[in-house]
Formats: C-alpha cells, sequence, structure tokens
C-alpha cells in the first residue's frame, strides 16, 4: 500500500559471555570421544588377525596330519610291519615310481617328504608317525610315543607341533590317529 511504511524487527539473542569457548571444549571431548573408539577398532583388529593366523596355522597342521595319515593307509603293509614308526626321515628317489621301492622304503621316503612339508608350511613345524596307546600326550622333545597296542588295535598316531606365536617354544599341537 502506497503511503505506508512497514517496519520489520529482528529478534536478536545474545550469547552470554561465559558460554563463549564452550563450543571448542565440546570439539575436543568428541575427538577423545573419537580417537579412543578408533583404538578400540584398531585393537579388535590386531586380534582378529592374530586369531586368523591361528585358524590358518591349525588348518595346515590338520591338512599335513590328513596327507601322512593317507600315505600311511596307502602303504598298508609298511604300517602294519610297523615302518612309519618313529621312523628317521630319509629320500629315497626311487619311490617317486610305485614300483622303485619296498614298503619299508617307501615309509621313509613318505616322512621325509612330509617332514620337509612340516618344515616348509609352519613357523618350527615338526612331527612324528608312531604307535602309540596314548596319543594326545608328548613334546618335540619327547614324544610320548610308547610303541604299544591297545588290545588287538594298532594306533597309528600322526603328532603335529608348530611355534604359533613365533617365540621359539613349539606349543601347539595336533594329534590324528588311524587304528589298523
Amino acid at each position: 500500500m502506497p503511503g505506508t511504511r512497514q517496519h520489520y524487527t529482528s529478534l536478536m539473542t545474545c550469547l552470554p559471555t561465559a558460554a563463549a569457548g564452550a563450543t571448542l571444549i565440546e570439539i575436543l571431548v568428541a575427538l577423545l570421544v573419537v580417537a579412543i573408539g578408533l583404538l578400540g577398532v584398531a585393537g579388535l583388529q590386531t586380534v582378529g588377525l592374530r586369531q586368523l593366523q591361528s585358524a590358518s596355522l591349525r588348518t595346515q597342521a590338520g591338512i599335513l596330519g590328513g596327507d601322512m595319515l593317507e600315505r600311511v593307509l596307502a602303504n598298508r603293509q609298511g604300517a602294519v610291519l610297523g615302518a612309519y614308526d618313529g621312523r628317521v626321515a630319509d629320500l629315497n628317489p626311487g619311490c617317486e615310481s610305485l614300483a622303485g621301492c619296498d614298503a619299508s622304503e617307501l615309509a621313509g621316503h613318505d616322512t621325509a617328504e612330509w617332514q620337509a612339508a612340516l618344515q616348509r608350511f609352519l613357523p618350527a613345524g615338526s612331527g612324528i608317525v608312531c604307535i602309540d596307546s596314548t596319543p594326545h600326550d608328548g613334546t618335540p622333545e619327547a614324544t610320548g610315543c610308547d610303541g604299544a597296542a591297545l588290545g588287538s588295535a594298532t594306533f597309528h598316531a600322526v603328532k603335529i607341533w608348530w611355534d604359533e606365536d613365533r617365540d621359539g617354544v613349539a606349543e601347539k599341537r595336533i594329534t590324528l590317529s588311524l587304528r589298523l
């Protein structure tokens, strides 16, 4: 409308002078909370990676143990003769072909290949195949193999040790056994 003047008034709110630095303190507290949260996430990531490595080594040990049990089963004659019992490993190039060696030589060749695989795939990996009535005992130094059968059953134990935390001590063990 002509001749009418409108007045606009704005409402201004004034902050008290004591609240002037509150925003900066709130930001610092938020940054501290976020930093603590990120440290927690990093810690969980570290634990997760450690558990993944442990599971990987256990899986590898299980595969290698199963491999040796398959070798023992494939050379049943050598197993029945006790050729795998605490065998000192020796490679026999003649065993690369099935007609090249007898059951006892094949047991030695199998053991040598298996022990080389243990050392290659497991940190401080070692193992033994033996006749044992109590397969879930022993250390790499004292294998606990007693050479005894349980009644009429003969148990071939495959014992594998490795150093999971790489501190120089092979403290982890997996044992598989086979009844012949």
